[in-house]
């Protein structure tokens, strides 16, 4: 292994990442770089490394987690372009159906040219590790894919960058697309509050990093005693994945024994105690699992917003390698879960009472984040409240995301099959025949009657149903994790409309498509109907 912290391989790493820059400069010389995806107009190949190097035990609590790595598919649609050429690398192989159904979308290229540029790897290890940490662990096929790329036309890019990726990026000497291991702690609920603090943000009252529990009371204490009337406190493991190592802890059973009531040891003691009854948001999380992890990953206090109406938007920036910092969207997400804090879903854009102000925080957070020397993608979750009655909305932010999230594949998909632009006045997207996109995304179309489901049996009813995108109209559904489908249960999709009632149109359809076929329709013999097209021997070799 590649020992990062040394001097002299940070001294390596940097000098890779300033490749980066020279080649942005090389493009437009005195001008600022013009797009988030100048390296797909020209002749790069693309190293896509999708994994998720999270914590295994956040990883094990998210149905399907493994097939997460299908969600930087979209990066497929990157060979549009003739000269690029993309090495794709998974812990187990994908199906070969789902990777043709990428490259059928592609506009003006044809398939058999589209795949020859594509390298498809496996690690065929199905654990919970890292994929990087899985690549890392095999010599052979670090230096397959060394043999593949081209120097000083490869590049990496990556779910979330860590260690593992830097220590992946200096084996193969190509620069990693991401931020560097050394700014990620911006991106944690620690960092994040760090930056809302010193950008002028508005954000929940709450506490910095405690590393035990004794502290973590002592932050509740605290918190309660600035903010009497406080119902809810959020307790967040400083390390977490769409909502899991979040757990709320209700106050409304221990008013008698709040902080301005005077008897300081009491509160502490109940405090303590009351622990134990808070709602976890990961799957089978109790206060002893949960508790265990706060010497390792830390934790913070954060009071819990409440009101009638509330919704969860979110900003999406880019800080390009020269330090330039651009807004690329806006989103209302959607939030499930037993208590409402796990991302399921989003809508595209966010609407529009608040769309500009969460661009105008985001392009905040983004030249803080910059001036740290983070680069690439990075998104700021909101907590938007509608007040009763002027029914303006009053904007919290929650946290920062230094990585890929769950609206990032939607939209980029949404770009690269359109060929259109955000436009930043506005806050909406518009193709290159000026019309207005918008789209409904999800991660999470899960049930239970899905289960059993193969990608061949999809791709059936996307055919016969005319479910799928129309690249003459730039609308209908594209989809994705179909990898979980028969296992799980489980399918991600992006429905793309003229409008956002259309989006949900589609959304809608699918989803009724979807399930009045996968009810068990019984002929006179009691044998399930076979609705799917004939087999195609010449690919069953």
């Amino acid at each position: 292994m590649v020992d990062t912290s040394h001097p002299e391989s940070a001294a390596r790493f940097r000098r890779l990442q300033n490749q980066l820059r020279e080649w942005t400069k090389s493009h437009v010389e005195g001008e600022l770089w013009q797009s988030v995806d100048i390296f797909d107009q020209d002749d790069y190949d693309i190293l896509v490394i999708p994994s998720f190097s999270v914590d295994q035990q956040v990883g094990d609590k998210i149905a399907g987690f493994l097939h997460y790595e299908e969600r930087l598919l979209f990066s497929l649609i990157r060979l549009r372009n003739p000269l690029t050429r993309v090495i794709y690398i998974t812990a187990l192989p994908l199906c070969p159906i789902v990777i043709d159904y990428y490259l059928q979308l592609l506009p003006g290229i044809p398939f058999s040219h589209a795949r020859d540029r594509l390298l498809l790897i496996s690690t065929y290890d199905g654990s919970l590790k890292p994929l990087t940490q899985k690549i890392l662990e095999r010599p052979r096929l670090v230096a397959k894919i060394g043999r593949a790329l081209r120097p000083n036309k490869s590049y990496m890019v990556c779910y979330n960058s860590t260690d593992l990726e830097q220590q992946l990026s200096l084996k193969l000497g190509i620069p990693l697309l991401a931020a560097s291991p050394e700014v990620l702690s911006w991106g944690s609920k620690n960092g994040s509050r760090k930056i809302f603090a010193e950008a002028g943000i508005p954000h929940p009252d709450g506490s910095y990093t405690v590393t035990n529990v004794a502290d973590l009371v002592e932050e509740l204490f605290g918190l309660w005693q600035r903010q009497p009337d406080l119902k809810r406190i959020v307790v967040k493991l400083n390390e977490g994945f769409s909502g899991e190592g979040n757990a709320l802890l209700d106050l409304r059973p221990i008013q008698d024994y709040a902080p301005d009531r005077g008897d300081r040891p009491k509160t502490i003691d109940v405090l303590t105690k009351q622990l134990a009854s808070m709602k976890f948001q990961g799957v089978g999380e109790t206060w002893s699992t949960f508790s265990a992890r706060i010497p390792e990953l830390g934790a913070i206090v954060e009071a819990f917003v409440e009101g009638e109406v509330k919704r969860s938007p979110s900003v999406q920036g880019y800080i390009r390698p020269s330090g330039e910092v651009e807004i690329v969207s806006t989103h209302d997400q959607i939030l499930g879960g037993e208590h409402g804090q796990a991302y399921e879903g989003c809508y595209f854009p966010a609407d529009a009472d608040y769309r500009c102000e969460l661009q105008e925080l985001g392009l905040r957070v983004g030249e803080a984040l910059a001036a740290k020397g983070a680069i690439e993608r990075y998104s700021v979750d909101f907590i938007a409240v509608q007040h009763p009655e002027t029914k303006k909305w009053d904007i919290e932010a929650i946290e920062i995301n230094l990585r890929k999230g769950g609206t990032t594949h939607p939209f980029m998909t949404l770009r690269l099959l359109t060929n259109g632009a955000f436009d930043y006045d506005t806050g909406k997207f518009l193709s290159q025949q000026n019309q207005e996109k918008y789209y409904i995304a999800t991660d999470n179309l899960q049930k239970e009657q899905y289960r059993g489901l193969l990608p061949d049996d999809l791709m059936d009813i996307i055919a016969q149903k005319r479910l799928h995108f129309d690249s003459s109209s730039r609308t209908g559904t594209v989809f994705h994790l179909m990898g979980a489908l028969s296992e799980y249960g489980k399918l991600g999709l992006t429905s793309i409309g003229n409008s956002l009632e259309e989006a949900q149109e589609i959304y809608d359809r699918v989803e009724a498509v979807l399930d009045q076929e996968t009810e068990v329709h019984l002929n006179s013999d009691n044998d399930v109907q076979d609705t799917s097209l004939p087999i195609n021997w010449s690919s069953n070799q």
